[in-house]
């Protein structure tokens, strides 16, 4: 068993224009990339349905430099030890916003007490492991992700 075994699949991106259609294709491009890097189906559902609502906020609060811009996509896909991880990192021209350090807001109690959206933080830090953020060069970079058991690799296997 070689349980120190690395295999970190090349990194792909894309770059897309602030429009709700190109979001689709992100997302598209997104799940097919996951699914040839053997990512399981519930991590891809799950960061597929983050980027959606990472470029949905981009879209609708970024301003006009964020819609000037073509947003960049990037994605990494690593295996090493018993972890699989996939690394979704998105890079915008938008007014300068750190969804790490927004508070989480409290759910409410009832249908009336709902807001009508306002859910998009929370969805993003349901559907992934972790993220970062930070503000580099005029743009905004946000980095976010998914781990996942692997099964140990044996000679067996191959």
């Amino acid at each position: 068993m070689h349980n120190d075994i690395n295999t970190d699949k090349p990194a792909e991106t894309l770059a897309i224009a602030a429009s709700g259609e190109e979001v689709r294709r992100a997302c598209e491009w997104l799940a097919t990339a996951l699914r040839q890097g053997d990512v399981p189906d519930r991590q891809v559902e799950c960061l597929e349905l983050a980027l959606h609502e990472v470029l949905a906020n981009v879209l609708a609060h970024g301003g006009s430099a964020a819609r000037a811009e073509p947003i960049r996509i990037c994605i990494e896909v690593r295996e090493k030890a018993a972890t699989g991880e996939a690394h979704v990192r998105v890079r915008d021209a938008g007014i300068p916003f750190d969804p790490t350090g927004a508070p989480e807001r409290a759910p409410p109690k009832t249908l009336a007490e709902a807001p009508i959206g306002g859910l998009g933080l929370r969805l993003i830090r349901r559907c992934s492991d972790w993220m970062s953020y930070r503000r580099e060069d005029g743009r905004n970079h946000f980095v976010f992700g998914a781990r996942w058991p692997v099964a140990p690799y044996t000679a067996a296997s191959e």
